[in-house]
């Protein structure tokens, strides 16, 4: 026999070693599972609540009155290795099917707004643009509907409050419209910077998001 094998111990409760916690039903909670063996008891090892829980160089304690502490270790390798930062959903009308989408990226914390404008010469902004975006920082992108309009942004009404259109051959006025624009609340993002870590960022980190980063 091997010096490394190890005879399995079939049909016991074996769970490593004791557990401390209040026992709950649902797989929610951490729990020991069992050791492989077909024959092994499904209730063989009880799941319960845990009160500190620890996974290799993670720690997560808890204690009376609902506090607690997780201390991460400095990870090594990556967690989305394409650096895309996406969500995953249901899809809404494909049984057993899903969805997948790419987050749209640019070097700035843009806003937008798009519509159909038929019928008049202004698109009115969102009241709640007046404080949140750059004015200065205002594009538009019109697309004629049904007929040439030789389309023109006339101007600005009220300082940001409306965008004036113009038709350039007198035509009515029938067109699609996406305006961009960059919010003013907060710093100016570095696109680019020196260093090995987001750590190094020389701005703020209070915008910070995890998703995507290669550690």
């Amino acid at each position: 026999m091997p010096e490394n094998f190890k005879e399995k111990d079939i049909g016991t409760k074996n769970c490593d070693k004791p557990i401390e916690g209040t026992k709950h039903p649902d797989f929610d909670y951490i729990h020991r599972t069992h050791t492989g063996d077909e024959d092994y008891p499904d209730d063989a090892c009880e799941r319960y609540l845990q009160v500190k829980v620890k996974f290799d160089d993670i720690d997560v304690t808890n204690d009376i009155d609902g506090g607690g502490t997780c201390t991460f270790p400095t990870f090594q390798g990556n967690i989305n290795v394409q650096s895309w930062k996406g969500f995953d959903i249901i899809h809404p009308n494909k049984e057993n099917h899903r969805l997948r989408h790419i987050c749209l990226e640019g070097p700035e914390a843009g806003v937008y707004v798009r519509g159909r404008l038929t019928g008049s010469n202004t698109i009115n902004l969102p009241e709640y643009w007046k404080g949140l975006i750059d004015l200065e920082s205002i594009t538009v992108s019109l697309t004629q509907i049904g007929s040439s309009q030789d389309l023109i942004v006339d101007g600005f009404e009220n300082w940001g409050a409306g965008i004036k259109v113009r038709s350039g051959n007198a035509a009515a006025i029938d067109c699609y419209y996406t305006i961009h624009a960059s919010r003013i609340d907060g710093e100016k993002l570095i696109v680019e910077y020196e260093g090995a870590t987001p750590v190094d960022y020389p701005g703020s980190k209070d915008q910070f998001s995890i998703s995507g980063f290669d550690y």
